[in-house]
């Protein structure tokens, strides 16, 4: 397995989302308790603040991305830098947040929320789809691990506090078909599933909060390979780079011990590993 090396330095309390746009061949990702969204091209790093906590982003076109923040889902533009709340989530609630969120294959957006203190149970997760907010689970802690099979009718979703991954079939309107059932349950030796993303030969590629790695499970659910990086609390990945053979991976400061830094410079970094053994797929558009 290739290695993981420094793609952006700049540390992250809660690196999340990265989001490779296809058509611009750009990384976007986020900083959720610092309120900023990242990027970086060949003529240095981006940066934009936002007067709310954003956590995941899908691309609509070249210059428009979909944005999930604290109160809602936002329309950005890349290049003014123009926000407008296009629908809202949990908007009235105040301790919540967005958490993890991907596009899936009908151009539909998954976004998960949580407490603002990972509070048990007050979590849950809503489908946008030309124009509609509707909850699709709740009761969860910590959403994540939000991707989409390249069957284009299986979904994946993960509560990290129980260390849970569910698999989900959806109808041809991009809906949840019947119950969730388990994929992996990592609660009984102690693997904190973080976000997730799914390759173009429907493994599944799971961040390990404080496992430094990424790990690849076969649709089967089984263990194949891993991807470690060189920091503890590892978020979420994404494929990316011109033939989608790259990994980047997003990390974290919070939550870490006192001095666990200075074992570890590259807490909070963005990763990229070149030259994966698998392909990747295009991260789908949203349909606004």
């Amino acid at each position: 397995m290739t290695q993981a090396h420094h793609f952006d330095e700049r540390i992250c309390t809660l690196g999340e989302g990265p989001l490779w746009h296809p058509l611009r061949k750009q990384l976007f990702w986020f900083d959720i308790t610092a309120a900023r969204m990242l990027s970086r091209t060949a003529a240095g790093p981006l940066e934009w603040q936002w007067d709310e906590m954003v956590s995941a982003g899908g691309w609509v076109d070249e210059t428009t991305l979909l944005v999930a923040g604290e109160t809602g889902l936002w329309r950005f533009d890349i290049e003014t830098g123009a926000q407008e709340r296009i629908a809202p989530v949990e908007a009235d609630i105040g301790a919540t947040r967005s958490n993890d969120g991907r596009a899936d294959p009908l151009g539909g957006f998954w976004i998960g929320t949580m407490g603002k203190n990972a509070e048990p149970g007050v979590g849950a997760i809503y489908r946008y789809f030309r124009g509609e907010v509707r909850q699709l689970f709740r009761d969860i802690t910590i959403p994540n691990a939000i991707c989409f099979a390249p069957n284009g009718d299986t979904a994946y979703f993960a509560d990290t506090a129980k260390g849970t991954i569910w698999t989900q079939q959806i109808d041809r309107a991009g809906w949840p078909s019947g119950k969730p059932e388990i994929f992996a349950d990592f609660s009984g030796v102690g693997l904190n599933p973080d976000g997730a993303v799914c390759d173009a030969e429907g493994n599944l590629w799971v961040a390990q909060w404080g496992g430094w790695r990424v790990a690849c499970h076969g649709p089967d659910g089984r263990f194949r390979a891993a991807l470690d990086c060189g920091a503890a609390h590892v978020t979420c990945p994404a494929f990316g780079g011109a033939d989608l053979r790259s990994m980047y991976v997003t990390s974290a400061t919070q939550g870490l011990a006192d001095g666990a830094l200075e074992h570890q410079p590259g807490g909070g970094y963005t990763w990229v590993a070149t030259d994966m053994p698998v392909q990747g797929q295009s991260e789908h558009r949203v349909i606004l």
